[in-house]
């Protein structure tokens, strides 16, 4: 028998169409996805792939405002929307929204288990103030169980008190196919998209938001600490856009020799471009939920250099072996670990191979396969 899942998810990102298509195929399940809005034109520029949509969906009625570090959206709807498809679990990405605490409402109300997808993980815990912990204690404390991508967030999630039995673990994951295929469609013809896109001969690939909290300063002070023979020979580009990008630029201009490449916001299919011909992916994050750019670069066959506190390194990354970790705000082991990479050819190339077998494991399909265990292990209160 179908169990009719009501998936709540802020807005229609083009990394989770291909998960909820896998997911609405199953045999156990009838998957209606709720949006809280399109997109997020201020923060995020992805293009919105309607016609990839193969799964029953609606966008709620919504109203955003942003506030310096504060991102206030409302919703119109959510407890009409949970009512005409009457699911029989919902599952819902996040507590942050006054939409997640309706839902939360509406199913204490209808007696229907609530399901939390929970990505936040202990460095999330530890920065956080105290009274924001409490509201989130109070959130958890009324959830049926709990979705994580990975040990990170079940490790939260236990310094919370939650008992294990209630923790199911959907893997994170992209569409490892496309970023394959992609980046072996422009290896294929590598001079044309070099030329397109302005390329170094070799470079380190940093991909994310041009803000602090990612690093990028860090990043550009540990290039900067590579023998100059080093940069001379590899540059550093970086595909994104963000409120510190001047700095940023007027930063990379007194970095005497080597070549930084600004490349600005890049679309699905040009980014696989940019993964195609990098040495590493660099994520030197302070904090970060996951971090689905280390996905999409290991489905692109790269080593990854990744802070330790990157809600990924955990599960993805393996010292020595398809990756480093470094410490983040550490410039010192930073510049060391892109000197490694850099350096050793041979381990580079381990490390690729060794990345498409690792992210091999953290495919839509397995993501599905989590969701649904956690569908069919909640019980059903409702007759």
């Amino acid at each position: 028998m179908k169990r009719r899942l009501a998936l709540i998810t802020e807005i229609i990102s083009p990394y989770r169409i291909p998960l909820f298509n896998v997911l609405a195929k199953h045999e156990g399940v009838d998957l209606h996805v709720i949006f809280l809005a399109e997109t997020d034109p201020d923060l995020r520029k992805w293009k919105v792939y309607k016609d990839e949509i193969k799964f029953s969906y609606q966008v709620l009625p919504s109203w955003r405002k942003r506030a310096g570090h504060y991102n206030w959206l409302l919703n119109r709807g959510v407890g009409s929307a949970l009512s005409a498809f009457a699911p029989d679990v919902v599952l819902c990405g996040g507590y942050n929204y006054v939409a997640s605490w309706q839902a939360l409402l509406w199913s204490r109300m209808t007696q229907i288990p609530f399901l939390l997808w929970s990505e936040s993980n202990v460095q999330d815990m530890r920065r956080a103030h105290p009274i924001v912990e409490f509201i989130k204690d109070e959130f958890l404390s009324r959830c049926s169980g709990f979705v994580v991508p990975g040990r990170s967030a079940a490790e939260y999630l236990r310094a919370h008190k939650i008992r294990e039995e209630l923790i199911f673990v959907a893997p994170n994951a992209v569409d490892n196919e496309f970023f394959a295929t992609a980046a072996l469609e422009a290896r294929q013809d590598e001079e044309m998209h070099r030329t397109e896109l302005a390329l170094p001969e070799r470079y380190f690939l940093f991909v994310g938001r041009l803000v602090r909290e990612k690093g990028v300063f860090e990043l550009l002070s540990a290039y900067a600490k590579l023998d100059q023979a080093i940069r001379e020979h590899v540059g550093l580009v970086l595909a994104g856009d963000g409120g510190e990008r001047a700095q940023l630029e007027a930063f990379a201009s007194t970095i005497s020799s080597g070549r930084i490449k600004f490349a600005g916001f890049a679309q699905r299919k040009q980014l696989s471009s940019y993964y195609a011909f990098a040495e590493a992916l660099v994520l030197p994050t302070y904090t970060d939920p996951w971090g689905l750019v280390v996905n999409e670069a290991m489905a692109s066959g790269l080593p990854v250099i990744v802070s330790n506190v990157a809600g990924c390194a955990a599960d993805l990354v393996r010292e020595n072996w398809n990756g480093l970790l470094t410490l983040p705000r550490d410039e010192l082991s930073l510049a060391a670990a892109m000197a490694k990479i850099a350096g050793q050819p041979e381990l580079r190339n381990i490390m690729s191979a060794n990345s498409s077998r690792r992210i091999s494991h953290y495919s839509p399909e397995a993501w599905s396969l989590g969701i649904v265990r956690a569908v069919e292990g909640t019980e059903v209160k409702r007759d």
